[in-house]
């Protein structure tokens, strides 16, 4: 049986240094997110049940409000 195996280099005109320029920026965003994640849930979890009451907010949607702020979904 014959394997056909096509490479694609899709550089378009960027090259390396500008690649790995981009992914330190995309890693450095997504750590940054991340980071707002973390201190939006250390925040929240920090307040009493009436305290997210007057938010609006139950402790069952702790998780799901950190996650939008950082992510925005």
């Amino acid at each position: 049986m014959a394997y056909a195996h096509d490479t694609r280099h899709a550089t378009s005109g960027v090259s390396l240094g500008q690649r790995f320029s981009d992914l330190r920026v995309a890693l450095g965003e997504r750590i940054g997110r991340y980071r707002l994640y973390r201190e939006t849930l250390a925040e929240l979890s920090t307040l009493t049940d009436r305290e997210l009451n007057d938010l609006g907010l139950s402790s069952a949607e702790i998780r799901g409000v950190a996650h939008k702020a950082a992510y925005g979904f």
